[in-house]
């Protein structure tokens, strides 16, 4: 990519994310945690940051504020910047109409709103990236072979089994040119999918957002442009103009967006199934936690496992991943599970395929879920506890619980 290409990155890091269920009650997802020391967003802003994209505009719909202090103004990631940098997207309102204003309704809509500011900045291309998904990815080649084509889109694909392909955008190719696209079909032809990167050229993309604008909402009168989501009209609309190129992506994927995903991929994380993290010239960039080292106790048992700095283990961890500052008392047995920063499990208790989220506290004796003895993770077997959740001594919880932020049983 040459120094004086203008790229422009934004990173759509979403809204509720509804299907994390308790765990985003009160936070954005890209602000879950992943791998025990990582924040999900850390993996785009790295992303971008290595392939010398200075300019990252950032659109949070939902718990902005949940990510503001991990974050640090893009400290980490040198995005605190005079010129240029890290830059908030938030939902406004003001005197333009319903369809520009406040919350938006899935990714294109989402990047409509910001159709003046991106046509002000006058990029060369326009890289759009999710914050859900685990993934390393260097977008300089991206971008140059965008530009050397003459691409009006460049879809990074990736390769999926047949049931996650129902739930995303599917793409069919010839070559590299891409033929269709075909968003969450019910009966997938194939199992390469769009992996939510996309660099744009950004004169195509705003004429084509107006165009679709005009076509599906004129008269705003239900406050949305119509557009949804990437696959429903806007790669279709420019698919059919000839010009959409894939990349196919090589490495390990994955998009974190239900309790099942999220659990699978730390699964991965301990088989080393995850190239993304500890790459040699590619580290994920974040704000680390300010704790002292692990400790782990005689007597203790380890197998299979992450522990972040600020631990303490006196019991038995297996297959399981914790964050900075968890505490497991002696006699306490974890398995297959992730517990976030500050968890306390008590003596004799025992977490089994679960997730507990910020300062949950397990009592002594208490019993978290069951051990899970499917080969693929699935929600209803996962047992998710809200942060400040507490669960007291002697209580059995039994698969698949869910624990709303704060709550003691």
């Amino acid at each position: 990519m040459r120094s004086t290409t203008r790229v422009l990155g934004v990173v759509l890091a979403g809204g509720r994310g509804s299907r994390m269920d308790v765990l985003t009650r009160e936070r954005a997802k890209p602000a879950l945690p992943f791998a025990g020391a990582y924040q999900l967003v850390d993996f785009a802003l790295s992303n971008l940051a290595h392939s010398g994209i200075a300019d990252v505009w950032l659109s949070v719909q939902y718990q902005a504020g949940t990510l503001h202090r991990h974050l640090a103004s893009g400290r980490p990631w040198d995005l605190d910047r005079t010129r240029g940098g890290l830059r908030w997207l938030v939902p406004e309102e003001g005197s333009a109409s319903p369809a520009v204003e406040g919350f938006s309704a899935g990714n294109g809509d989402d990047l409509h709103r910001y159709a003046d500011e991106i046509r002000r900045f006058a990029p060369d291309a326009v890289v759009v990236m999710s914050a859900d998904q685990v993934m390393a990815l260097d977008l300089r080649p991206v971008v140059e072979d965008h530009l050397g084509q003459g691409s009006e889109c460049t879809v990074v694909t990736t390769e999926v089994t047949r049931s996650t392909a129902a739930e995303k955008t599917v793409v069919s190719t010839r070559g590299r040119r891409v033929t269709s696209v075909h968003q969450k079909p019910d009966r997938p032809r194939g199992t390469v999918i769009a992996a939510e990167v996309f660099v744009f050229d950004p004169d195509v993309l705003l004429r084509t957002l107006e165009d679709l604008r005009a076509e599906l909402a004129p008269g705003d009168a239900d406050g949305s442009t119509g557009i949804g989501d990437f696959g429903e009209h806007l790669l279709p609309r420019l698919v059919d103009r000839g010009r959409v190129r894939s990349w196919p992506l090589e490495g390990y994927w994955a998009d974190l967006g239900t309790p099942a995903a999220y659990l699978a991929a730390h699964r991965d994380l301990l088989a080393g199934r995850v190239d993304a993290v500890g790459r040699p010239g590619w580290p994920i960039l974040t704000r680390w936690p300010e704790r002292p080292a692990a400790r782990v106790e005689a007597g203790s048992e380890l197998a299979d496992a992450v522990v972040s700095s600020g631990c303490r283990i006196a019991g038995t961890v297996r297959r399981s991943v914790l964050g900075p500052g968890v505490v497991v008392e002696a006699g306490a047995v974890v398995e297959d599970s992730v517990l976030f920063a500050g968890v306390t499990v008590g003596r004799d208790a025992r977490v089994s395929t679960a997730v507990l989220d910020d300062a949950v506290r397990v009592g002594a004796g208490a019993r978290v879920g069951r051990l899970s003895r499917a080969t693929r993770a699935v929600d209803g077997h996962i047992s998710l506890l809200a942060r400040d959740s507490v669960v007291g001594a002697g209580v059995v919880l039994p698969a698949g619980s869910r624990l709303e932020p704060g709550t003691s049983v």
